[in-house]
């Protein structure tokens, strides 16, 4: 009797299995950046599936532990409920998802659920969901800032990856090497200063209650609060953990509310039978575990939405900018993050070998290709296009370029893009590479196309020689040329893609449209970075990230790399540099708020706290980059922003010098500097 009461349990058990896996399957291929009442819906079932096998385990335990129930097993389910909250998470941005997920994570590792018996020895099987299992509780530990734990895990993982090598020789680990090695990689680019403020926003340090009265005063105007955000990234050799980028992970962080620690509180609620989706209030209370802290502050109001892609395609990514756009409610704004290689690895060709380029037709842009060239020439391939964002090759072969004019369609609804690569300029003005001219006196005229890929611009010569011939361009077959002056359609060169002028005896080739004052409806705001990053030493400060994105989520931290100092700073020094930056800031944010000359563009996202901070931390690294000495004439290195920001934030400001000088004496660190004479006098005084 007892051998069939098992029988029927375990028969029972199986099919809940069954019927999970299933439903884990659908919600897992879902997109993470959906929304709507479908993706409720689908999510709803599954934890309700979900929470029903968890339960029927517990209390069936004995006879299907009995019946032949591991405890890897268990581990397993608990597992997918951890993987569900975090994609609850990546869906809705909540904190409480993500600490669901490591509830789960942290009662796994702590009953060993994966470990082995004993009795049984190794398994293949079993050690890669240990490994997978690693790596899944890694990353939620260190979305929650427990680097105790990360460090933790990652020593522990290291030690399994290590351990699988000596056990299963027959068995390659090369790709779990690789993630060891992104791991402590992304960890060294990570940890390397410890004494620092949560990258968060924490109303303890990114308030200031003296700027208070002057932001209630701009709610009298239009004003946006930033609800969504899409964060995409890649780069060659960028530092990462899987499709997590250091570059992305620090956005994360910054696009998010630190939790105060009087809102720390023990809770005890029990699921209802829909699991989570139900119970908004705190955790399922599947795992009965000594750890339950909860992360919400009902102060605060909740984070905003992010999507984060990792390598994608362009279409893809149009995608989901499109996904997003459709939602976005009309008081909102959609931040827009892109970090991306530029047009790398270009090869001007000499004068010599220009003479080998032949004409573009029609057929070549229909082919994916914009310019035929002689063999062996690279200067301007189909991956390669001036004034572009490239997103990585793919697997189907291709062009994979975002150019500004892709991203002008959707600015029929508010937009604020940060652009972080080395040619962030073509998002703002007529630029490109330069060929040599081989002959001379160009007319003033535009190349005409039947088919509207193919629009190209010379403009009249700036050189000092009056300019050249036009010979090697008037055979261009499905062109007719039309001087400017008296074409009928003015509208044509809003439509044009790239632009080809003479500068000095050199063809100029580029991108003609920008973003700013081609928008659909809304005025974008952008932030721009340097086209090179800084440093006053040798050291290569893109192997800790991004400069310009470090500077927008850590500035302090970007500020010390900058100027080339260790991670040894004293404590005190530390202490006393953030409450001069924090000053800064403050009185920067009431000269922005106070300032009759601020643009409706920024006056309108002001108010909200996280786009506010962006933008003081903008400020903050025009000015460091502005005043150091070897910068002082390289407007390469300056980070820009369209529209303008006031005169009185600008590098020149005495505002803004004074509380550089403070800082920069402060870390002893002022002759990297060159401030105005008058101020220099003032600090001697």
């Amino acid at each position: 009797m007892s051998d069939d009461v098992d029988g029927e349990a375990f028969r029972t058990f199986r099919s809940l299995i069954e019927s999970a896996d299933r439903k884990f399957a659908r919600v897992r291929d879902l997109p993470p950046y959906g929304r709507g009442p479908l993706y409720i819906v689908y999510y709803r079932k599954v934890f309700k599936t979900y929470t029903r096998l968890w339960r029927f385990q517990q209390e069936h335990r004995r006879e299907l532990v009995a019946a032949g129930l591991r405890r890897w097993e268990i581990g397993e389910i608990a597992s997918r409920i951890g993987q569900l909250y975090y994609g609850q998470y990546q869906r809705t941005s909540e904190a409480r998802f993500l600490l669901e997920s490591y509830i789960f994570y942290e009662a796994i590792l702590s009953r060993r659920y994966f470990e082995p018996p004993l009795a049984t020895g190794a398994d293949l099987g079993l050690r890669f969901k240990e490994l997978r299992f690693h790596a899944r509780f890694l990353l939620v530990a260190m979305l929650l800032n427990r680097k105790d734990v990360v460090m933790t895990l990652a020593e522990r993982f290291r030690a399994l990856v290590e351990n699988s090598k000596s056990v299963f020789r027959e068995t390659s680990f090369k790709e779990w090497k690789q993630v060891l090695q992104e791991i402590f990689r992304f960890l060294k680019a990570d940890t390397s200063f410890t004494n620092t403020r949560p990258l968060r926003y924490s109303l303890l340090f990114d308030a200031h209650p003296s700027s208070l009265p002057y932001i209630a005063r701009l709610h009298k105007r239009r004003v946006l609060k930033l609800q969504d955000a899409l964060l995409t990234s890649y780069r060659r050799t960028e530092i990462k953990i899987t499709e997590l980028t250091l570059d992305a992970y620090r956005m994360i962080q910054c696009l998010e509310w630190e939790p105060s620690g009087s809102f720390y509180q023990v809770a005890t609620t029990e699921s209802s039978d829909n699991g989570a989706c139900s119970d908004q209030s705190g955790a399922s209370g599947l795992i009965d575990i000594n750890l339950f802290a909860d992360m919400t502050d009902p102060s605060l109001p909740p984070n905003p939405r992010k999507a984060v892609i990792y390598h994608p395609s362009v279409s893809h990514l149009m995608t989901v900018v499109s996904t997003i756009c459709e939602e976005l409610s009309s008081d909102s704004i959609l931040l827009i993050y892109v970090s991306a290689s530029g047009k790398v690895d270009q090869i001007i060709p000499s004068e010599k070998d220009s003479s080998q380029l032949k004409p573009i037709s029609q057929d070549s842009y229909k082919n994916g290709s914009s310019f035929r060239q002689a063999p062996g020439h690279s200067w301007l391939n189909s991956s390669d296009y001036p004034g572009s964002l490239c997103l990585g090759s793919r697997g189907s072969g291709g062009v994979n370029n975002l150019f500004p004019e892709d991203l002008i369609p959707f600015t029929r609804k508010p937009l604020f893009i940060i652009i972080d690569s080395e040619n962030s300029h073509s998002f703002k003005a007529v630029i490109g590479c330069y060929l040599p001219l081989i002959e001379t006196k160009i007319p003033f005229f535009t190349l005409d196309c039947e088919d509207s890929a193919i629009p190209l611009l010379l403009c009249r010569s700036e050189s000092k020689s009056g300019g050249g011939t036009w010979s090697n361009w008037e055979k261009l077959k499905g062109c007719s040329i039309i001087n400017r002056n008296s074409s009928s359609n003015p509208n044509i060169y809003s439509k044009l893609r790239l632009v080809i002028m003479i500068v000095d005896d050199r063809i100029k080739i580029g991108p003609f449209l920008k973003i700013h004052g081609s928008e659909r409806g809304e005025a974008a705001a952008l932030l721009l970075s340097p086209r090179r990053p800084s440093s006053v030493s040798n050291v290569d400060v893109e192997a800790a990230g991004s400069q310009f994105t470090y500077f927008l989520t850590a500035p302090l931290l970007a500020f010390i790399q900058l100027v080339g100092l260790k991670s040894d700073i004293d404590v005190d020094v530390c202490s006393s540099a953030e409450s001069i930056l924090s000053s800064a800031i403050a009185e920067w944010e009431v000269i922005l708020c106070t300032s009759e000359s601020l643009d409706q563009v920024w006056a309108q996202v002001l108010p909200d706290p996280f786009l506010r901070r962006l933008i003081l931390r903008f400020i903050f690294c025009r000015a460091a980059l502005a005043l150091l000495c070897t910068l002082r004439k390289d407007n390469e290195r300056l980070p820009v922003c369209l529209p303008s920001l006031p005169e009185p934030v600008s590098p020149d400001s005495p505002s803004i010098q004074w509380h550089i000088l403070k800082l920069a004496e402060t870390l002893g660190v002022v002759s990297h500097f060159e401030f105005s004479e008058a101020l220099n006098d003032s600090a001697h005084r």
